[in-house]
């Protein structure tokens, strides 16, 4: 499977701002990475801090906030590592679950999907 990326906005979120970035689809990580500087720049705060698992086997301490996310024209509320200055944005497997997406690898889209509300036993 080839990697693509997507156009998403993240924004503060009273939702007063939003910037577009073309973030990579990334189901191997868990939330989603943007610059720090930029959640900075919108006024995105942490409110606690995550380890991680590298792809180098390498763990990492992150701050990690809350922002508003849209994408496609939907919008969402998910969390949001504050990643190095240098990071390529990085959109991960708990905004796509939150936006009920999977990953068409053919095509290199994201598919809406709907949600399950299964009863057990």
């Amino acid at each position: 499977m080839g990697t693509f990326t997507v156009p998403i906005q993240v924004g503060d979120l009273a939702g007063r701002q939003f910037i577009q970035v073309d973030a990579l689809v990334d189901t191997g990580s868990t939330d989603t990475v943007l610059p720090s500087n930029m959640l900075e720049q919108l006024g995105i705060e942490p409110v606690d801090r995550h380890t991680y698992k590298l792809a180098d086997d390498r763990i990492a301490e992150y701050e990690v906030g809350d922002s508003r996310i849209r994408i496609n024209g939907r919008e969402r509320i998910a969390p949001l590592v504050f990643g190095p200055r240098e990071v390529a944005p990085l959109l991960g497997a708990t905004a796509l679950e939150i936006f009920h997406l999977v990953v068409d690898p053919v095509e290199r889209r994201l598919i809406t999907v709907p949600g399950l509300l299964k009863r057990q036993g």
